[in-house]
């Protein structure tokens, strides 16, 4: 659940904008503008493909895709006029892929969203020198697909089974035929893999394209999840497997297919069958590298697969009281020429970059200092140089790094302040450097690799026209001592008329969940604006990062294991007790709001706080953990069967009887993520107990709860629940 109980992309937001309707005074904001028109909606990037020659790039736009030079301005010529080659609705081409010598193209159409990650698209080949265009799968909708390393071939998944298009033959070839919907899925990831280790392509090429590896989950006795989609006559019931904490997990198991012999074998997992492979990836042309994590997430191996001797060889093993951190794509890097591979540890307390040999022995630690190194980005062998984003200069921002293979001679190469978030390119010579901070809108800017700016391509100047106008205040950033000897970072943003000598009423915003972090200097979009117009009208908007968020190294993250919901409650009691004291603070109205763990949060803030709050909102929450699926929540509780007291004594609804203040509660009926099972039961406790509420339900509306008028109908609810309220 981490990141995956973050708010959707903007991006994929779907509006309904009205045609502009912008308030004649220009110093205040509505909420109109804020959700119904594009008035204050900021600009991105384009999303472009590095071409090989690094100094060019590519980027679809209106059925064409255009090569652009880094050096020059504007477009240097035409790779593919789509709209000459496809005919009909499939002409909506939405993205593209290159294989690896550019001579190919991937274009995926008719996309249809499956899940957060996962979607299914008609898929097609096209042929640059000579103009040659092909359909795979005869135009059925498939998923995941990706070309092999020479470019020859498209694997793909189509209805639970591995395929790939070979387009010097033009054979597909079938390579699993037992995959069934709810039953078996072969190369791609089954529903809590996606959501929570944040990946659906569940299949690898091997280097020399010989070989083409996936996972196979068994699903079988997972238990099913059955949500009601409403709209017809009768209702339609919509199932699909889901494992609760506690529950049956998909048995997954690694196959390796040889493309020649036709002949598949098996990868030896070891004997523990209750397990996950949470990433997997080829560590050279023989061997296939995978993390596998034991059930309770506390133990992470390297394995690697050899395609000669048909043995699994265990590489390094991680083992931590707690849990050991999430597996992300970059956790590893492998080198050539047996050079050995980088990787990500938090071992020392804070997680850094550390260089292994490629029997997994250490070489060095090549960053350290109580900072994390959020990602590596890029690693240029031939001058041995790694890439990395980096907490270094605060736990509020990322920049950019460069260090060399022996941990010497690192260089900040982000000049600005704020969040960066970075793209390399081909040859790692350029990067985009995307950044924001908490009173400017994203810039977006191509560097070279010496930090130096060479063009910008987004800068919202026109955004900024807009706000400037505005009567608002900054955020201002503050840090206070709890009683229990506990230093919290947050944010303010006070009345536009703020008087020091007078009393304000306070909204907290909480999100609150494992590794996640809210007080960064980064632009908050529509979320940061619905605070300025609460501002307008006279409230102090906070929000406080407590015990178990990011940034601030390994203990204070985990410090919440076995006991989730515990300590993050209480500092979010504590920071509400520090602005009580503030002396331009109405104590007397204090109120809460956050979305699913920070609707978690403000339920357990409702009822654990002892009347300290006044009001709060409940979006989406979790309301017992025995509800939410296995990977995120054994992750840091284990299962319920050997910590029963840790799901039971922070869980809200176990605590329904003690709820003071006023408390709105929603919830997506069709919430695939967060069930609405979680709000259903917390009713029949808060119902049980004799406690009023208010409630409001968005059918068929998934975790985001968007679409056409949604978002302004949430925000104007959450709107008058607040200025009623508080």
């Amino acid at each position: 659940m981490k990141r995956s109980f973050f708010f959707l992309s903007v991006l994929s937001f779907s509006f309904f904008y009205l045609p502009a309707q912008v308030n004649t005074r220009d110093d205040k904001i509505s909420l109109e503008e804020i959700w119904l028109t594009p008035f204050y909606f900021p600009q991105f990037g384009p999303e472009f493909r590095w071409m090989n020659d690094d100094s060019y790039y590519s980027v679809l736009e209106n059925q064409k895709i255009l090569k652009y030079s880094i050096e020059d301005e504007g477009k240097v010529g035409t790779i593919l006029e789509i709209d000459e080659i496809l005919l009909g609705d499939a002409a909506n081409v939405e993205s593209y892929d290159f294989s690896s010598d550019e001579k190919r193209m991937l274009l995926y159409a008719s996309s249809e969203q499956i899940y957060r990650r996962s979607s299914r698209e008609q898929v097609y080949v096209a042929n640059l020198d000579p103009g040659e265009i092909r359909l795979i799968h005869e135009g059925a909708k498939v998923s995941n697909a990706e070309f092999s390393p020479d470019g020859s071939k498209v694997a793909y998944v189509f209805e639970n089974n591995l395929y790939y298009y070979d387009w010097n033959s033009k054979e597909t070839v079938q390579v699993t035929d037992d995959g069934e919907i709810n039953a078996v899925i072969n190369g791609a990831t089954d529903w809590v893999y996606e959501e929570e280790f944040a990946f659906t392509r569940a299949f690898s090429w091997s280097p020399d394209n010989q070989h083409l590896a996936y996972i196979r989950f068994d699903e079988r006795e997972v238990p099913q999840w059955t949500m009601t989609m409403y709209g017809d006559l009768y209702p339609e019931l919509y199932q699909f497997k889901y494992p609760k904490a506690g529950e049956k997990n998909s048995s997954v198991s690694v196959h390796i297919y040889d493309l020649e012999a036709g002949e598949t074998q098996m990868a030896d997992l070891g004997e523990d069958k209750d397990i996950y492979i949470a990433r997997m990836t080829w560590a050279n042309e023989q061997r296939l590298a995978m993390m596998h994590l034991n059930r309770l997430q506390n133990r992470l191996t390297l394995l690697q697969y050899d395609t000669e001797d048909k043995k699994t060889h265990t590489i390094l093993t991680e083992v931590s009281d707690t849990y050991v951190r999430e597996a992300t794509d970059d956790k590893w890097h492998f080198l050539s020429e047996d050079k050995g591979f980088l990787w990500l540890s938090e071992i020392d307390g804070y997680q850094h970059i550390y260089h292994k040999a490629s029997d997994g022995s250490a070489i060095a630690q090549l960053t350290k200092g109580e900072f994390e190194v959020e990602e590596i980005l890029g690693v240029d062998e031939e001058n041995e140089l790694i890439y990395f984003l980096s907490t270094e200069v605060s736990p509020f921002e990322r920049h950019l790094y460069s260090i060399n293979f022996k941990g010497k001679k690192k260089k900040k190469l982000t000049d600005t302040a704020g969040k960066h978030s970075i793209t390399v390119s081909s040859a790692l010579n350029y990067f985009v450097d995307s950044y924001s901070t908490q009173t400017k809108p994203g810039v977006t800017r191509l560097v070279n690799n010496k930090g130096e700016s060479l063009k910008t391509l987004v800068d919202n100047a026109t955004l900024e026209q807009r706000l400037s106008k505005l009567d608002i205040k900054a955020p201002e950033f503050f840090s206070f001592t709890t009683t229990e000897d506990i230093d919290l970072n947050g944010w303010m943003i006070k009345p536009t008329s703020f008087d020091p000598a007078k009393k304000y009423p306070v909204l907290m915003f909480v999100y609150g969940g494992p590794r996640s972090q809210e007080v960064l200097n980064e632009w908050g979009s529509f979320n940061y604006l619905w605070y300025q117009m609460l501002a307008q009208q006279g409230y102090i908007i906070a929000c406080v990062d407590g015990r178990g968020t990011g940034a601030r190294g390994r203990d204070f993250a985990t410090v919440t294991y076995g006991e989730l919901g515990k300590y993050e409650t209480i500092d979010q009691i504590e920071t509400a007790k520090y602005l009580g004291q503030q002396s331009y603070v109405d104590a007397d109205r204090i109120g809460i709001w956050g979305w699913s763990y920070g609707g978690y949060m403000t339920a357990l803030c409702m009822t654990k706080g002892n009347g300290i709050f006044k009001a709060g909102i409940s979006v989406a929450p979790v309301t017992n953990w025995r509800f939410y699926d296995t990977i995120y929540t054994e992750r840091y509780l284990k299962t319920p069967q050997l910590n029963p007291s840790g799901y039971d004594q922070n869980s809200p609804i176990n605590f329904a009887n003690q709820l003071q203040g006023k408390m709105l509660l929603v919830h997506g009926t069709g919430d695939d993520n967060v069930h609405v099972q979680n709000s259903m039961e917390m009713i029949n406790a808060l119902v049980a107990s004799n406690k009023q509420f208010d409630l409001f339900f968005y059918p068929n509306r998934n975790h985001g709860i968007y679409g056409g008028y949604t978002r302004y109908h949430l925000y104007k609810k959450m709107t008058d629940f607040v200025l009623e309220n508080l």
